[in-house]
């Protein structure tokens, strides 16, 4: 019972964490290009545009 409860919480928090890392994705990229096709494509694309953003500026 304790093994269940444990996945539950796990996958609520992957969901949560990739949900928030398409956001931040979309906003940052917006705030930076100010184009919804690319917050979209970066929204899409998700922690990859995060970790470039980081990187490159």
């Amino acid at each position: 019972m304790n093994n269940k409860r444990e996945y539950v919480t796990v996958e609520k928090t992957v969901k949560t964490g990739i949900t928030f890392g398409s956001c931040l994705a979309m906003v940052i990229s917006y705030s930076n290009w100010n184009s919804i096709l690319w917050a979209i494509i970066h929204g899409l694309l998700g922690w990859i545009y995060v970790i470039y953003f980081i990187i490159f500026h």
